[in-house]
């Protein structure tokens, strides 16, 4: 079947439950302190723009794309549910972010993502993600990894 991605709210609960699906993920690979999500008032910011990926009418992946500064972005919550993995949808919502943020005249896509994740790191690897320091409100911590993407030299 074939996998839609739009924009949409995350406020729908099958949204919701994939956002609680991603949360217990990651809660069962970190310790809470280093669990650093977006939380429901942050995918909602002005400026933010959300993903669902759609097999049908089920969500299936999602990814956010969070202004932090004039021409800076943040990635957050970038998952795909697990029956749906092995198949490109990784890389099909981040590519659907990085062509949003260009038109958004966002020049540095900007994340942070954990050790114990090495699909993610891989899938950021693979699409020229490079490792940096801690940025905005994070802080150094072994669990993390933190990473950037110039899209395009700034005017």
């Amino acid at each position: 079947m074939q996998i839609l991605l739009n924009l949409e709210s995350p406020q729908q609960p099958d949204v919701r439950q994939l956002l609680q699906r991603s949360t217990d993920y990651l809660m069962a690979l970190y310790p809470p302190e280093s669990c650093i999500l977006a939380d429901e008032p942050a995918l909602l910011a002005p400026g933010a723009r959300f993903w669902v990926a759609r097999q049908g009418a089920r969500p299936v992946g999602c990814c956010a794309l969070l202004p932090l500064q004039p021409g800076r972005a943040e990635i957050k919550r970038l998952y795909v549910d697990e029956p749906a993995r092995g198949a490109g949808l990784g890389s099909r919502l981040l590519l659907a972010l990085e062509r949003q943020a260009a038109r958004d005249g966002v020049a540095t896509v900007l994340l942070e993502t954990g050790v114990r994740q090495p699909e993610a790191l891989g899938l950021y690897r693979k699409h020229g993600y490079v490792e940096r320091g801690p940025y905005g409100p994070y802080r150094p911590d072994p669990l993390s990894i933190f990473m950037e993407k110039r899209l395009a030299d700034p005017a």
